[in-house]
């Protein structure tokens, strides 16, 4: 089947808000991007390693039954720490029990790349396309470019090589910068198109004899895209030596020498399809990107990091082979499969790589300056980037934090809303000081506010309130907060009665208990991260200079 699958490659180839982004910035999310993958394979041919499918049953049936970034923002920073912790947020919210997940034979894996490939209309330069983007998303996902930027891609003559081309060229894309080994070029079009789209971009093509003895000296991830789920036998030259290559850098960790993680595309090349790792001695990845479903040997895979693509599978194909796949978060076509690996929480750190934040060029007006930086963050796309830590603390002197919106700024302060009941607004009763604490991971930025608080006019107060989305009207009614609720359903019961009542009212009543607070800040601090440590910290400081007051920019040491 897989001939006449082949054969088609050679026909197709609010009014205290000076900062302009301010009231924008809860709507400037920018979803993650990800694509989905799917391969299909080469044809059987007796004798020969370089095909992936060989001596394959003929299939049960070959239908199917059944029901932004700144460019400016984001060039000078290390790579993203929110999305760190997005992928953290992903991994342990959609990671799911392996027994639970669908394993394919090889079989089924053939019968669904036929079904696809046949009456679902897929073109074999589109599913690779699409496997290849995958591989790359999940790469991205953990190995971030800032600390594993260079990338040998080692293709094989089949579909699993096109795949790694295809990773290879966004990984490029990605700020990467890949290397590709591909020793046995395929003469298709798809394929010579690959190449000419990769030299077109500089990236380099080494030979097995330019490839460096030491492999863990010159990349820092490799990308195993040789062989695919139908491979089987004893790999040929020059394909033998590279896979004991491969393992050989498992060896190498044994003797804590840094070593490249491996990344396997479907399967560790040299693996059987269903078996696994037969010997015990082959390649040992440390990511394994599965396509469309895992395949039986992925239950021996242990590595840290098991992703699935393939979210374009139709139902009918979902009920027939009835595959039990883990949700997908959000618009992602990539999911993590299994448990979150293990953190040693010592070892988590960020070198950061940032401009540096020199006294000449702030503003000497920390609140235009705040602006500046503020706009910046709104503009790089980040979530909530008005999201603030406040600190509080009472008359015994004992701290609490919480993060709140801030709601404006201006030459006057920082303003925020909050219940005047609630743990923060006792505290400020007993205490009006309070700090800030904005923190915008991906830009490297933090910016610290200390200063007295006070509650905003009531006119102020009402005027916001009434902005606000009906329904948070009435939540803000409902919750008596900090207070002890008996249980969820208690507050929807009050909120549906009170939804009830306000039905047919223009104008909810602000509560009493309701309204803003302003800190008048005596110091503001900028923080920019830098490498090794060495990170910008500038202070403000008011300070009376001829009977005026001025702010006073001072350095101080990280």
């Amino acid at each position: 089947m897989w001939t006449i699958l082949r054969n088609r490659i050679t026909t197709r180839t609010t009014t205290t808000m000076p900062c302009s982004f301010l009231a924008q910035s809860q709507s400037h999310s920018l979803p993650p991007f990800r694509s989905a993958l799917f391969k299909p394979s080469p044809p059987p041919s007796p004798n020969h390693h370089r095909h992936r499918h060989r001596h394959l049953p003929p299939p049960l049936s070959s239908g199917f039954s059944g029901g932004g970034w700144s460019p400016a923002i984001r060039s000078f920073c290390s790579t993203s720490g929110c999305e760190r912790r997005a992928m953290a947020g992903r991994l342990e919210s959609c990671s799911s029990d392996p027994s639970s997940v669908s394993y394919l034979t090889q079989r089924e894996a053939a019968e669904i790349d036929e079904e696809l490939m046949g009456p679902l209309g897929f073109s074999v330069d589109q599913l690779m396309e699409l496997a290849g983007l995958s591989v790359a998303t999940s790469i991205a996902e953990v190995y971030k470019a800032s600390e594993y930027k260079r990338v040998l891609a080692i293709c094989g003559p089949g579909n699993n090589g096109g795949d790694g081309l295809v990773a290879a060229r966004h990984l490029f894309h990605f700020g990467y910068k890949p290397y590709i080994c591909y020793p046995k070029r395929t003469p298709k079009p798809l394929y010579t198109g690959l190449v000419t789209q990769l030299e077109s971009l500089r990236v380099p093509f080494l030979s097995v004899e330019d490839l460096p003895p030491d492999l863990s000296t010159e990349y820092d991830i490799l990308l195993d895209a040789v062989f695919g789920f139908s491979f089987h036998g004893a790999a040929r030259p020059p394909f033998d030596d590279i896979l004991r290559r491969l393992v050989g850098m498992r060896k190498s960790d044994q003797t804590n020498k840094k070593s490249p993680v491996i990344v396997s595309i479907d399967i560790p090349s040299g693996w059987h399809v269903e078996e696994g790792d037969i010997s015990g001695e082959g390649i040992k990845p440390d990511m394994l990107v599965s396509l469309t479903a895992p395949k039986l040997c992925a239950k021996q895979f242990h590595g840290p990091h098991h992703f699935l693509g393939g979210r374009f599978v139709p139902p009918p194909i979902a009920e027939k082979y009835n595959l039990r796949l883990p949700p997908y978060p959000g618009a992602s076509m990539c999911v993590h499969i299994g448990k979150a690996p293990q953190v040693d929480i010592s070892a988590m750190r960020e070198n950061y790589i940032s401009p540096e934040f020199h006294e000449e060029e702030v503003n000497a007006d920390p609140i235009k300056q705040f602006c500046k930086w503020f706009e910046e963050a709104v503009a790089a796309g980040l979530r909530e980037a008005n999201a603030m830590a406040l600190s509080t603390a009472g008359k015994d002197g004992k701290p609490s934090s919480r993060m709140v919106l801030l709601k404006g700024v201006d030459e006057d302060g920082f303003v925020w809303y909050t219940n005047y009941e609630s743990q923060k607004g006792c505290q400020l009763s007993e205490n009006p000081w309070a700090s800030l604490l904005f923190y915008w991971e991906s830009l490297n930025r933090q910016v610290r506010v200390e200063g007295s608080v006070e509650k905003v006019s009531n006119e102020e107060s009402e005027k916001y309130f009434h902005s606000r989305p009906h329904g948070s009207q009435i939540g803000a009614i409902v919750s008596k907060q900090s207070s002890i609720v008996p249980g969820r359903q208690v507050l929807h019961q009050q909120y549906r009665e009170l939804e009830e009542k306000f039905s047919n009212v223009n104008l909810i009543p602000k509560p009493e208990n309701w309204g803003g607070y302003r800190l008048k800040p005596e110091l503001i601090e900028f923080w920019q991260g830098q490498q090794s440590r060495l990170h910008d910290r500038l202070q403000y400081r008011p300070q009376e200079i001829d009977g005026r007051l001025v702010w006073k920019i001072v350095r101080l040491a990280p």
